[in-house]
């Protein structure tokens, strides 16, 4: 996990252009209510991924895939996205899911999921292992990352210099997984930020924040209203409602298109001038993630992934 002493925040000026980074968490199908499954590796919905590569290509888009093992090493997950990225429409990056990436050594656990929990040499060789089969599949290394589950541990800044990445995604501000032994990114803003020993490398985190009249005292409060106490008391939804305090994120699963733009108002008049729009790929097919069950909720999701470009 990166402290705020091993990074140092980039300021961009008010007068700059916003920039949209569009990072599609490119994996494979599973059950989201299970526990981690080993065997789960199918990739059929990656059959369907030009839906949303076509609304990129109209939007003047280049999305950026960060890839798994499964993707990589079925032809079927990683056929269309080489097309993609051999024409200049898509960028490359390395996705980590440690339960699906040999070496399966550890323990499948929910703690063990997050790949910065693994002991360093086999988070460094499970990450290797998955440069290689990039290579293979695509002819090019990757030089961006994201950590499956936003997993960024203690090691893992070393290693990703090591193997000589230039930008990191899995930063998760707001967002608090250590009640399942996962990094804490409440003390992250939505800001870039250079990190590694050199500080030569970018951390770009994904867009999350919060909204209402009472967003100013952001992760404190949310950290308060989601105990279980008061979660019990449905105080989250009640404070909503009431257009007080709303966490939200940039992406068409789970929300629509007012909360995504009232959220970028928000950070834009914070000085924010960097985005990240992330999903995760199995949704481009009803009935592979909570977000599209069915036809309708995947026109919906399409629908507002196109209108938010």
């Amino acid at each position: 996990m990166l402290n705020r002493d091993e990074r140092t925040e980039v300021r961009v000026p008010a007068e700059c252009t916003p920039a949209l980074l569009v990072v599609v968490d490119t994996e494979e199908e599973f059950d989201w209510d299970a526990d981690f499954d080993p065997g789960a590796t199918t990739v059929e919905a990656m059959r369907h991924i030009g839906r949303v590569q076509e609304i990129f290509q109209q939007a003047g888009v280049r999305p950026t895939y960060v890839i798994d093992y499964p993707v990589a090493t079925q032809q079927t997950g990683f056929e269309l996205l080489r097309g993609y990225v051999d024409e200049g429409q898509a960028v490359l990056g390395a996705h980590l899911h440690p339960w699906v990436n040999p070496p399966q050594t550890e323990p499948v656990s929910r703690q063990n999921s997050f790949a910065g929990n693994l002991p360093r040499d086999l988070e460094a060789e499970k990450l290797a292992i998955l440069i290689e089969k990039l290579e293979a599949s695509f002819g090019q290394r990757p030089s961006i990352y994201k950590a499956g589950r936003y997993g960024l541990g203690q090691n893992t800044a070393e290693i990703l210099e090591n193997e000589g990445f230039k930008v990191d995604l899995s930063a998760c501000p707001a967002f608090d997984f250590s009640n399942e032994k996962g990094p804490d990114f409440t003390g992250f803003s939505c800001r870039p930020f250079w990190f590694g020993r050199q500080r030569d490398m970018l951390g770009i985190p994904t867009t999350n924040g919060f909204v209402g009249l009472a967003r100013g005292l952001g992760s404190p409060l949310q950290s308060l209203v989601t105990r279980p106490l008061l979660e019990r008391l449905r105080t989250p939804g009640i404070l909503s409602r009431l257009g007080l305090f709303t966490r939200l994120r940039l992406s068409p699963e789970g929300f629509d298109f007012r909360e995504m733009r009232q959220l970028t108002e928000a950070l834009l008049a914070d000085g924010v001038r960097t985005f990240t729009l992330s999903f995760h790929s199995p949704s481009v097919e009803p009935g592979y993630t909570p977000y599209v069950r069915d036809s309708i909720q995947l026109d919906r999701f399409l629908g507002i992934l196109r209108d938010y470009l």
